[in-house]
């Protein structure tokens, strides 16, 4: 549990070595998954393919329960997109984790509340962003001093609110999962006694995370659907 993150500068900027590693494992794998899915398309779906066109209908529900599908269809592949990301980027540190030179390098990048918050603020960046580009900068704009003028203000702080809580959520859920596994880890290391102690503990808690990771990837892009549907739908 004693480990620092693997920190470096560039530019002036410090970087997380570790979120980059895992950042881009995660795109490696829902990279993979995507072209062995669609590699040898078949009228008759089988194997991956059928999971993929599971993942495609499962989202589409997603949007369709909360706006129109004329409206909402632009953003199925967005939303296919998190889907697999955030999971895959949750799971990821469950295995196991890999600390070298007191430097924790393996782990779930959805761990870090600098990913989750930028995921987060991507989304709300993304919702204001089709919001002015469906009706205009003033058909946009006008829809933050509905239903009276001086609720303006608390729609801007409903817009850092929904940023912080939609990044910070999945962030708990995962980060509070893996100091779980860790010390359970910690415990079966200790001594035989420990280690027989931890096991089963340690094999449950790793199926339930699974789980919590499908879940709050699930959450996460429904959140997600809904702010995009409170800025492109005609009452927003």
């Amino acid at each position: 549990m004693n480990h620092e993150n693997p920190d470096f500068e560039m530019f002036g900027i410090m970087f997380n070595g570790s979120n980059i590693l895992m950042l881009f494992v995660t795109c490696l794998i829902v990279f993979l998954i995507a072209v062995i899915s669609t590699r040898n398309l078949q009228v008759k779906p089988t194997g991956m393919q059928n999971f993929m066109e599971w993942v495609m209908d499962f989202v589409k529900g997603i949007i369709k329960n909360n706006m129109d599908w004329k409206t909402g269809g632009r953003f199925h592949v967005l939303g296919i997109t998190l889907l697999m990301f955030v999971f895959v980027a949750n799971v990821l540190g469950l295995p196991f984790a890999i600390v070298w030179d007191h430097n924790l390098w393996w782990k779930s990048p959805t761990a870090d509340p600098t990913v989750t918050l930028t995921l987060a603020s991507m989304v709300v960046v993304l919702s204001h962003y089709y919001g002015v580009k469906l009706y205009g900068l003033k058909g946009y704009g006008a829809g933050f001093l509905k239903p009276l003028p001086f609720m303006f203000p608390l729609k801007i702080i409903e817009e850092f609110a929904n940023t912080l809580t939609l990044g910070l959520r999945l962030y708990g859920n995962i980060f509070a999962g893996e100091i779980l596994i860790g010390l359970l880890a910690a415990l079966g290391a200790s001594s035989i006694f420990g280690f027989a102690g931890a096991l089963i503990p340690a094999l449950a808690w790793q199926g339930f995370s699974i789980f919590i990771g499908a879940i709050q990837a699930f959450i996460f892009v429904m959140l997600s659907m809904v702010y995009m549907s409170h800025k492109v739908s005609t009452d927003h």
